[in-house]
């Protein structure tokens, strides 16, 4: 004889609506974890977006706001973690509740970037006569080359507070004595010609305007065509960004105990305008499921994720320096006690 099972109506709706409450409490396993911050890693980052979730079935976001944009959010909570190629300030660090673990992920160089339709040859830019175009002392393109056409040099700089902008101010700052400030939204003291939000504006109004120089990370230089100037280095040398500069010019850079650096202002070799970038994550979360996507994010960056660095023009983080933050890692995410 066949049997026959009564289903009860009133259990179903029971049941849905449990389920419906367990999938609302548990939003880390139903989204992704969401960040915001710095451009200049922004080709990293989605390229990790992209590896991670084919090789482990999980998603992360990432949004470029600009390093200041993104230490704003992660202070709001408004992100599960942020971006930086610069470190907050400790105003800022005090702000952040649940603490603050800073974890370096590569190293990248800036490009000063050029249209000048009718050369052909390398733009070279001496030390002081960078400082003198981003300082307006210098503004048309003859005074860089006697034999470059007459023609003004259009500045094109980041408008928000922007990691780009605060590395070149920074190396300018080094190079000048200390005439220029070190700023993340610099004072130029002069009219620029246009200011962007991101790496990519400034990479389009670039390639828009013949005689436009401005700056972005080198790997959205490449992907936007454009020429870039070779820069004079301590040791006089005039270098392009690729990546074995970068790497001669992070070499000898000494980690802290909280894995940020110190100053990269003018290293005696390499590619001068290069700098470490780091992800901003909290100590204390809400709930055990974001503990485990971080530290799972995390480590896969740190170990797996580190593979696809050079082939975006990034330098790797010492394997040494990697151990020692996944120990943090493990040792500082907690579930908030309330």
């Amino acid at each position: 004889m066949k049997t026959c099972t009564i289903i009860n109506p009133v259990a179903v709706v029971a049941l849905t609506a449990i389920a419906t409450i367990v999938s609302h409490t548990n939003p880390v396993s139903a989204q992704s974890l969401r960040g915001s911050g710095a451009s200049f890693p922004e080709p990293l980052y989605k390229r990790y977006q992209t590896e991670y979730e084919r090789e482990t079935g999980k998603k992360f976001k990432y949004t470029d706001v600009g390093s200041g944009g993104g230490i704003r959010l992660f202070i709001n909570k408004s992100v599960d973690f942020g971006s930086s190629t610069f470190i907050p300030t400790p105003i800022e660090q005090n702000q952040m509740e649940d603490g603050l673990l800073m974890v370096p992920t590569g190293g990248g160089a800036l490009a000063i970037v050029y249209n000048l339709k009718d050369v052909t040859t390398n733009v070279k830019l001496s030390r002081d006569k960078l400082a003198k175009i981003f300082t307006g002392q210098i503004s048309n393109w003859q005074q860089v080359n006697p034999r470059f056409p007459n023609k003004e040099i259009q500045v094109i700089v980041r408008s928000n507070s922007s990691g780009t902008s605060f590395i070149l101010s920074k190396y300018l700052q080094k190079i000048t004595n200390g005439k220029i400030a070190a700023s993340r939204k610099p004072n130029w003291g002069f009219e620029v010609f246009s200011s962007h939000p991101q790496d990519s504006g400034v990479a389009g109004e670039v390639r828009r305007i013949d005689g436009a120089i401005g700056y972005v990370q080198v790997n959205v230089a490449q992907t936007n065509n454009l020429p870039i100037a070779r820069i004079e280095n301590q040791s006089g040398r005039y270098v392009r960004p690729t990546l074995e500069e970068t790497k001669k010019a992070l070499a000898n850079i000494k980690f802290q105990e909280d894995f940020t650096t110190e100053n990269i202002n003018d290293p005696e070799d390499g590619y001068p305008l290069a700098s470490l970038t780091w992800l901003l994550f909290r100590q204390r979360y809400p709930n055990q499921d974001t503990v485990t996507a971080s530290k799972e994010l995390l480590t896969w960056i740190l170990t797996k994720g580190q593979s696809f660095n050079e082939e975006l023009g990034y330098t790797k983080i010492p394997e040494n320096v990697t151990q020692k933050v996944i120990e943090s890692i493990n040792n500082e995410f907690k579930v908030s006690p309330y």
